[in-house]
């Protein structure tokens, strides 16, 4: 479970591409996505949806990608 894979998301017209992989915590799971080399972390809700819980210092302010990749997360599930 936790292999890495490759996260593919359409973004502002254009297709990216991001290393990411599930990390067990406890009896659930987290997804590690590395953007620009920055670890960011994201859970399921109770609903299903994802959030970030985990930047690093100095972190991306473009929330819209961010959005993205809790969306396409939400649609492998």
């Amino acid at each position: 479970m936790n292999e890495p894979f490759i996260l593919e998301i359409t973004y502002q017209n254009k297709s990216l591409e991001f290393p990411a992989a599930f990390q067990r915590y406890g009896y659930t799971y987290r997804i590690a996505v590395s953007i620009d080399e920055q670890p960011y972390v994201f859970e399921p809700d109770e609903e299903g949806q994802y959030r970030v819980i985990g930047a690093p210092p100095g972190a991306l302010q473009d929330l819209g990608l961010l959005q993205a990749i809790a969306e396409k997360l939400a649609k492998l599930g």
